[in-house]
């Protein structure tokens, strides 16, 4: 599984995802920091990523009949990085489940 984090989350979140042995990038590190949601999407599909993000705008897109895109939409409040990446741990078992499945919008609360 490939996932694409957004600006909204923080690098060290790509990163963790990269020590767990996940193919993992963040949008700075692809030159897509100021690339609007739609660029973001076609990158994501052609890669084959699945984007992490806190924007509600990919909850839309990723709901259009066909949407080939899967995302991972963080409805957690901020919060330190380590609570971020602690909830995702918490929860990383439902979500490769749901994302395996073919879900394509999994809610991280």
């Amino acid at each position: 599984m490939n996932f694409l984090v957004d600006n909204q989350l923080p690098l060290a979140l790509a990163q963790h995802l990269r020590t767990r042995g996940l193919d993992c990038q963040h949008v700075l590190d692809v030159g897509l920091a100021e690339a609007s949601d739609a660029e973001i999407c076609r990158y994501a599909e052609a890669q084959a990523r699945v984007i992490i993000s806190k924007d509600e705008d990919f909850l839309h897109l990723a709901s259009r009949p066909d949407a080939k895109i899967q995302v991972v939409w963080v409805r957690i409040g901020n919060c330190r990085t380590s609570a971020l990446i602690s909830t995702l741990e918490k929860f990383w078992p439902t979500l490769q489940t749901c994302l395996e499945a073919g879900d394509r919008i999994i809610e991280l609360r």
